[in-house]
């Protein structure tokens, strides 16, 4: 007859899978919220010395919320200004190019492209105005759920150390350890650059006589999350769109001196300052992550896969110590 311990786990498990299929739209909140809450500890502990537990958790609540609704607020606002600007920028672009290769002409036809990429213009915009209440209601769940994990965090930390054997507590703590240190990364890390890319990019691109230069300073800084690459698909997109309209100078000037300050220069400032908190996960690694979680978990992926791949990676790790351990022994 299984013990006491294995029974409650079986029951507990079987609950969470009934939560996680009743609660399904808002898992991503959920697990959001948790990944937000394992970093905010330290500012809560600090708060906590000074003030009691609910003002404390209250807080650091009101901190991160307020810190997530300017970030949407400021994104929503420059996208809807700049909405129609987009479409009809694309709107004005040929559905054909001709390039001379060795004095024979070259067309390109681009128009099926052109026409994909007024769909998802559409698309993106219909689908931003009817999230808007939907997003609302997710950020009040973000902000409970904050609250009161803050609040139960040694709680809920004991519970899940009691419902693990004792041999397997150091697994526990890698493991926990490599997904704190992966969190500290994708969020501090890269919301650090993404920062830092926006503050550089705007002088910059108001430099080079850009109309839009808030909106494309915006890009450059969410574009950070994207792995490897980064701000630099941005910088070449330009290029390319002077390229086309014959402005050759243009497209030169923004190669150097946007993908130089803007694409090169805030992961030399601002990432080694940062990193040595970090998992050290391999770009490769961090790319498949990434990529992977985005396509089969939609935005709450851009977290979940690279803290997926980090968790695996250690796993992979503590599997080898332990099969070396076992040779020497």
């Amino acid at each position: 007859m299984p013990s006491r311990r294995v029974a409650l786990t079986v029951l507990v498990a079987a609950l969470a899978t009934l939560a996680a299929t009743v609660l399904f739209d808002v898992l991503g909140t959920v697990f959001f919220a948790l990944t937000v809450t394992s970093l905010l500890a330290p500012l809560y502990r600090r708060l906590n010395d000074r003030l009691p537990p609910w003002p404390a958790a209250a807080a650091t609540t009101v901190v991160v919320t307020t810190v997530l609704l300017v970030a949407l607020a400021s994104i929503t606002f420059l996208l809807a200004r700049r909405a129609d600007d987009l479409i009809r920028l694309i709107r004005e672009i040929p559905p054909t190019f001709t390039f001379v290769v060795l004095d024979a002409p070259v067309v390109v036809d681009v128009s099926t492209l052109l026409a994909a990429a007024r769909g998802v213009a559409g698309a993106i915009a219909v689908d931003a105005a009817t999230a808007l209440p939907a997003l609302a209601l997710k950020l009040t769940v973000f902000a409970f759920l904050v609250f009161a994990l803050l609040i139960h965090h040694h709680d809920v930390e004991r519970a899940v150390i009691a419902a693990i054997p004792e041999p397997y507590h150091d697994v526990t703590s890698a493991l926990a350890d490599r997904a704190r240190a992966t969190l500290y990364a994708i969020y501090v890390l890269q919301a650090a650059t993404g920062l830092g890319t926006l503050l550089i990019a705007l002088p910059v691109f108001f430099a080079l006589d850009y109309s839009a230069y808030a909106t494309l300073a915006l890009a450059a800084g969410v574009l950070q999350f994207l792995p490897v690459v980064g701000p630099s698909v941005l910088v070449l997109a330009l290029a390319a769109f002077h390229l086309t309209t014959g402005d050759v100078t243009s497209a030169v000037l923004v190669l150097v001196v946007a993908g130089t300050l803007v694409a090169w220069l805030p992961d030399v400032l601002i990432r080694p300052r940062l990193a040595r908190e970090t998992a050290n996960l391999p770009g490769s690694l961090y790319f498949v992550g990434f990529t992977g979680g985005l396509l089969t978990l939609g935005p709450v992926g851009i977290i979940a896969g690279p803290l997926v791949a980090a968790l695996l990676a250690e796993g992979v790790r503590l599997l080898a110590a332990e099969q070396n351990r076992d040779r020497v022994s």
